[in-house]
């Protein structure tokens, strides 16, 4: 069960990491961020133009100084493929670091707690990436610290919807750029679609819910809750993957028909960008090609023009 996240904070939004930083540093503050990532991964995220080996040094030195430890990713007949994260002295270590501040670490305590979320974490470093190297490819800013995974919301009566990440992206064209967040659900096709579906009724509670002051009677005019973090609500993109195409397409129509069927879904559809996609068309084209398909209905987009 994630752990309800702070308030979210702006970010530190860039392009990548600066090679002036010190790397060690940014591969403790990318596992605090997002929890679980392999050495490849490490590699696109904080230096796209670097090798393998370099990261490789770096984690097996944090790795004998007990900050950083991994699980094996069970892959037959292929390389070895390591799955690292913070120990405990690794969280400590890096909770005051700025990029992280108000974020509380999440430090996993063993292996075997390593490989319960490895699969579900790791498909979610992916989706990042193929939104950050799109960034890259066409000038726009999205790094290792605009996607905050696990970001909870109350949504009422003791209630909460948890994000499994909060993506901030800035499109740049020309003189104009446009601040765009999301929130983005992983599908690995573990769950039954209906519960997939059902996650939408769980964001139309956030965007009608206004807090209760305790003990007070309401303020009038407070508006919901959510404007207390963003500026317009942010879209909500669902990200598939873990079955074949036909069953991953009836999974899209099921969200689809909560938006048509459901009045709370729907008003949240009237106001709300709502899209999804599959992952391998994410890492294969791009977020910014057409594969999202608007879960309003119409042809597949891309997601800045759902």
């Amino acid at each position: 069960m994630p752990m309800p996240s702070p308030t979210p904070s702006t970010p530190a939004t860039s392009l990548a990491p600066s090679p002036a930083e010190s790397l060690r540093h940014q591969v403790l503050a990318a596992l605090a961020q997002h929890r679980i990532a392999t050495t490849n991964q490490l590699r696109r995220m904080l230096r796209p133009d670097g090798t393998r080996q370099l990261l490789s040094r770096v984690l097996n030195k944090l790795r004998s100084n007990g900050f950083v430890d991994f699980t094996v990713l069970p892959d037959a007949g292929r390389s070895r493929t390591n799955a690292w994260y913070l120990t405990h002295e690794g969280a400590r270590l890096t909770r005051d670091l700025p990029v992280l501040r108000g974020r509380p670490p999440y430090p996993i305590t063993s292996t075997t707690a390593a490989s319960l979320k490895t699969p579900h974490t790791l498909a979610a470093v992916r989706a990042h990436l193929a939104f950050a190297e799109d960034a890259r490819r066409l000038g726009h800013e999205h790094g290792p610290w605009d996607w905050t995974p696990e970001v909870s919301h109350s949504i009422g009566e003791g209630e909460r919807v948890v994000a499994d990440a909060l993506m901030y992206y800035t499109v740049a064209e020309s003189e104009h750029r446009r601040k765009l967040r999301a929130f983005v659900e992983i599908d690995r096709s573990t769950m039954s679609s209906e519960r997939l579906a059902v996650k939408l009724i769980e964001y139309a509670r956030l965007f009608q819910h206004e807090a209760q002051p305790v003990g007070r009677r309401k303020p009038a005019g407070t508006g919901p809750a959510w404007l207390r973090w963003y500026p317009v609500f942010p879209r909500v993109l669902f990200v598939l993957t873990g079955a074949s195409r036909t069953r991953l397409e009836n999974r899209m129509s099921d969200l689809q028909a909560m938006v048509a069927h459901h009045p709370l879904v729907a008003a949240l559809a009237s106001e709300v960008r709502l899209g999804a996609a599959v992952l391998e068309d994410l890492e294969q084209h791009g977020p910014a090609q057409p594969v999202w398909v608007p879960l309003t209905g119409g042809k597949p987009r891309p997601w800045t023009e759902l």
